[in-house]
């Protein structure tokens, strides 16, 4: 039996709503996922990289909602062809580093969904946004600041497209596949 995506079967047989909560990312066409998934491969730590490279759009969006979150992320994005990117220099966080996103079309993606969302939003997910994507995280000052700089010796931008966003469900560290909703013609 196929279950629809904010329920999960209980080992008595009973289905119920699934509260953990959802997470809305964007994932870059396939070679230059491919590179970012690369990098965070090499820099991210091996015990905390559970999830593939991303952007993230909303960071907790509530998980007994996951029909209507899917049904509106087909209805905004279906139609709309791949937003394009560039990606034009990293971001010391401190404690890791990241590849900033600049997408306007993106954003405005973003925009129309979190309007769809309001008062469902956390907020983090209601306050400014800042795409990135996260190649190191959770690692000393110094280690990130080597791996920034040694990084930043040979960056080159990157322009690129986004082909899809993608529904997962938190589970406590690991992130679970909802969905994937495609930009038209990707």
């Amino acid at each position: 039996m196929t279950l629809p995506a904010g329920h999960v079967k209980q080992p008595a047989g009973e289905v119920t709503l699934d509260h953990r909560p959802l997470i809305v990312t964007a994932l870059a066409q396939a070679s230059v996922q491919g590179r970012l998934e690369a990098l965070r491969q090499t820099h991210f730590p091996a015990e905390r990289n559970q999830v593939p490279a991303h952007v993230t759009l909303f960071h907790a969006l509530p998980g007994s909602m996951a029909d209507d979150v899917l049904r509106r992320l087909k209805a905004v994005c279906g139609p709309l062809p791949p937003p394009r990117a560039e990606m034009p220099h990293l971001r010391f966080m401190g404690r890791g580093v990241a590849m900033a996103v600049h997408s306007p079309e993106l954003s405005a993606i973003r925009d129309e969904l979190a309007h769809g969302w309001h008062g469902l939003l956390t907020l983090q997910d209601a306050q400014g946004w800042r795409p990135h994507v996260t190649i190191q995280n959770k690692v000393t000052g110094a280690q990130a600041r080597a791996t920034f700089e040694r990084l930043s010796a040979t960056f080159q931008p990157i322009t690129t497209q986004f082909c899809a966003l993608a529904l997962w469900r938190y589970c406590g560290g690991p992130w679970q596949p909802v969905a994937r909703v495609g930009f038209r013609g990707s």
